[in-house]
């Protein structure tokens, strides 16, 4: 166990933070998967936009690598381009 007051403030911090990553990652992960159910063209490019901000976000506070969040961006263009 910490000795310090600061080693216990960084436990409660980390454990904090941790949750909250764990929801947002959680979040963008259901709206990909949500996303990828969709049949109409329309919904899946009116989708996209809020879908592209939620990844972008994600990887700019360090939750997701750059280059997973470009995989799944262009993943999910690729398949809302195919839908007719």
């Amino acid at each position: 166990m910490a000795n310090h007051q600061s080693a216990l403030k960084r436990i409660r911090q980390t454990e904090v933070r941790r949750l909250h990553n764990r929801y947002y990652t959680k979040t963008m992960r259901n709206a990909v998967r949500k996303f990828r159910l969709l049949t109409e063209k329309s919904e899946a490019v009116e989708g996209l936009p809020k879908l592209y901000t939620m990844i972008d976000k994600l990887a700019k506070r360090n939750m997701i690598h750059k280059n997973k969040a470009g995989n799944l961006k262009s993943k999910i263009t690729k398949y809302a381009n195919s839908l007719s």
